[in-house]
């Protein structure tokens, strides 16, 4: 179940965040993003933190401590989210209504591993559409406190790798948008549109692969292109696999702790708004100390 869990497939919904936009990307755009991100997590934490109290976390198994740095956790969710809503002001995004599957302390800590490294992509990616030296900066002390729950919760929570490597990946508005949309259910009509475009759900035929696996892929429309590709994200680079008639492929070798999937046509460039074919999935690729 744990391992289940580690792999995530998300799909962006059409209509909970309103109509994407076209326009050029502004640093409000960027913002407003950011603050839906963290209503996103501010909610996680505060909702999940309310059903489970420290005795339930130590039946199942944590540390009595464990609790308590969730709560500080969610403490710092909160305090980006008050600093996101008095830097936009009238602007701000407003929370949404959500909801989060975990049934259990054990799904609560697995499921905040996905939700901190997406939150974590999205700003990486998203520091190149800031032009506003003052607000890169907020953003890149907002992502290094991202980085380090993800950090704290592999390594003390999950009892996996700290890191995935000597960089993470950044992901595109539109990638982010299609992991974090799944557990929106509802939003203002006041919300302002964001900057992104909607991609159908990705699902793998097995949600745990392992390296050198044969695997299929599935999405919504998923009829046969002419080419198409897996385009696995870690780090920096982008690592591609053929998708055969099927739709299936063969799991690179190298890959290593928090991997993004999503289907492409076109493995020339990194995968963007023209050449995704289907949303991202997550899927987690654990390695010990003595990994070279």
């Amino acid at each position: 179940m744990l391992r289940q869990l580690l792999f995530l497939v998300f799909v962006a919904a059409s209509t909970v965040f309103c109509a994407p936009t076209s326009t050029q990307v502004t640093d409000t755009d960027v913002l407003q993003f950011a603050l839906t991100l963290e209503h996103l997590e501010d909610a996680f934490y505060s909702s999940g933190l309310f059903q489970y109290d420290a005795k339930a976390f130590q039946d199942a198994g944590f540390p009595e401590w464990v609790r308590r740095r969730f709560a500080q956790v969610g403490e710092h969710e909160a305090e980006h989210v008050k600093f996101l809503n008095g830097a936009l002001g009238a602007q701000a995004t407003k929370p949404c209504e959500y909801s989060f599957p975990h049934n259990n302390p054990q799904e609560f800590v697995t499921l905040s591993l996905a939700l901190e490294s997406v939150g974590d992509a999205a700003y990486t990616g998203a520091a190149q559409l800031v032009s506003d030296k003052g607000i890169l900066t907020a953003a890149a002390s907002i992502l290094s406190v991202e980085a380090r729950h993800s950090a704290w919760i592999s390594s003390a929570g999950l009892k996996y790798q700290p890191w995935n490597g000597a960089f993470d990946a950044p992901l595109t508005s539109s990638g982010a948008f299609s992991l974090a949309s799944l557990f929106v259910k509802n939003c203002p009509s006041s919300n302002p549109a964001l900057p992104v475009k909607s991609f159908p759900a990705l699902t793998l035929s097995n949600p745990t692969p392992s390296v050198g696996a044969s695997v299929s892929f599935r999405f919504d429309g998923s009829t046969r292109v002419s080419t198409a590709y897996v385009a696995w994200l870690q780090g920096l680079g982008v690592v591609y696999s053929d998708l055969d008639a099927n739709w299936k492929t063969t799991v690179p070798s190298g890959l290593k702790g928090t991997t993004f999937a999503t289907v492409v046509n076109d493995k020339n460039a990194a995968p963007n708004d023209a050449n995704m074919l289907s949303g991202f999935a997550i899927v987690q690729f654990p390695f010990d100390s003595q990994s070279m």
